[in-house]
């Protein structure tokens, strides 16, 4: 049976408008997203067997493009509409945090970075450059790979900092295997790049290790 057939109570779309997205499971949302079933099967009916193949609605959202458009009900363009709302979500976290200052809703720094990098398959590093006032002016990703002493390099992260005329730092990284405490390698380039910016006036605020839906805090941890 197809939604369209259903009581309308039960139909997703009506569901969510009546009662708010809260109100609906993973595979009704999901169905809302891909619209239409396939022939046997329901939008509802393919929700649950992504969940199934995926083993979580986080695995569904983060799946490559040839790994989720190969699952029936799935092509390019809900891929595609698929990246564009993971975006918008991305970029709503950001326009949050450029409200004001980054201290003052270190929440918001959190909920940015988190959806930005935990689902990375690789390391990303992330610099926070801020104002005299800890105002947000830009955030760049600087490098990729391992976060080490060989692959962060702390004149490229001053040279930056100086081209963006921050006053302040955070930086962040994330840790592909979900674990956020940060490493010895992770301690060591934190101080580097706190006495690389200190030579210039710039203060390091904080270096977040971005894991599975966690975030841990180097200053928070007194390594700072």
């Amino acid at each position: 049976m197809q939604i369209r057939d259903w009581p309308p109570a039960e139909r997703p779309r009506e569901k969510l408008l009546h009662l708010g997205p809260g109100s609906l499971s993973e595979a009704e949302l999901l169905a809302i997203w891909l619209r239409h079933g396939t022939p046997g099967a329901s939008a509802v009916d393919v929700a649950r067997s992504l969940l199934a193949r995926f083993g979580s609605l986080r695995s569904v959202l983060a799946a490559g493009r040839n790994e989720l458009c190969g699952e029936r009900g799935v092509g390019p363009a809900r891929w595609a509409e698929l990246q564009a709302a993971l975006e918008l979500v991305r970029r709503h976290h950001l326009e949050r945090l450029q409200a004001g200052p980054v201290l003052g809703s270190p929440r918001a720094a959190r909920d940015y970075l988190v959806a930005r990098l935990r689902d990375l398959e690789h390391e990303v590093f992330c610099c926070l450059f801020l104002d005299s006032r800890h105002r947000l002016t830009r955030c760049e990703e600087l490098f990729r790979g391992t976060v080490d002493g060989a692959s962060v390099h702390p004149r490229e992260v001053v040279k930056q900092a100086l081209a963006h005329n921050a006053t302040a730092v955070i930086l962040a990284h994330n840790h592909p295997s979900g674990v956020a405490e940060p490493s010895q390698a992770d301690e060591i380039i934190t101080t580097r790049l706190r006495d690389a910016l200190a030579l210039v006036e710039i203060r390091l605020l904080d270096h977040l290790i971005i894991g599975d839906g966690s975030c841990t805090s180097l200053a928070e941890k007194g390594l700072i």
